[in-house]
C-alpha cells in the first residue's frame, strides 16, 4: 500500500496539534489512540481524533464533543 496510511490520528492541546500519525490498520491506530489518551489525557485542553480517510469519517473523538 502506498501513501501514509488510511487511519489518521491527531492529538491537540489547547487547539494546537502536538502529535499525529498515520496507520494502515485500524487496530493499530486505535491502540495508539488509547496510549496517547493514557499518556496525555489528564491535561486540560487535550483532544484526540481518529479518522478513516478513505470514507472521510471520524471513528473516535476524545473526549466526546
Amino acid at each position: 500500500m502506498s501513501g501514509p496510511g488510511r487511519y489518521h490520528l491527531l492529538l491537540t492541546m489547547d487547539g494546537r496539534p502536538v502529535q499525529h500519525g498515520w496507520w494502515n490498520r485500524e487496530e493499530t491506530a486505535r491502540d495508539k489512540l488509547r496510549r496517547w489518551i493514557g499518556e496525555r489525557g489528564g491535561r486540560p485542553g487535550t483532544r484526540a481524533v481518529l479518522r478513516d480517510e478513505e470514507p472521510g469519517g471520524v471513528l473516535a473523538d476524545w473526549p466526546d464533543p
